[in-house]
């Protein structure tokens, strides 16, 4: 059973998995912060100073009745609360991930595509007269010797 075990874990396709699966996580990291640190916060300057992660609906206060400030206000004093500030972080974060990948699904698949054989050039005609292959320039057939038009 370990002999097994260490055939697939020594097969291409499950290297290949790990490795794929380590990048996509870096990846999506990158991703996260590309929109929480980079994209984010020039959308909420641009509706009127909106921190999106400080977005939230209070539910139920906490130890210390609200308004909270912010998220972590709220959360610090034990307030229940639906974070859509958050959500929308992460859906944008989804969507740049989701377009990353569908580009490099595209590129791959431009890559494996392969060029169309080039139509062959036609350099021979048949005879009328014995159907045997001459050349287009031949006046004469040179099996049956049969003047060609």
């Amino acid at each position: 059973m370990l002999k097994d075990f260490k055939a697939f874990a020594i097969r291409g396709n499950l290297v290949d998995m790990a490795v794929g699966i380590t990048v996509g996580a870096a990846f999506g990291t990158i991703a996260k912060s590309l929109v929480t640190d980079l994209l984010m916060p020039p959308v909420g300057l641009a509706l009127g100073g909106v921190k999106f992660a400080d977005l939230f609906v209070v539910l139920k206060d906490g130890a210390t009745a609200g308004p909270y400030a912010t998220l972590a206000d709220a959360a610090a004093a034990g307030a229940v609360t639906i974070n859509y500030g958050v959500f929308l972080d992460n859906v944008v974060a989804f969507l740049v991930v989701a377009f990353a990948v569908f580009l490099l699904v595209r590129m791959v698949e431009r890559m494996r595509r392969e060029e169309p054989p080039p139509p062959p050039t036609v350099n021979e005609k048949e005879c009328p007269f014995c159907v045997s292959k001459v050349p287009l320039k031949a006046t004469r057939c040179a099996y049956c010797t049969s003047e060609l038009g």
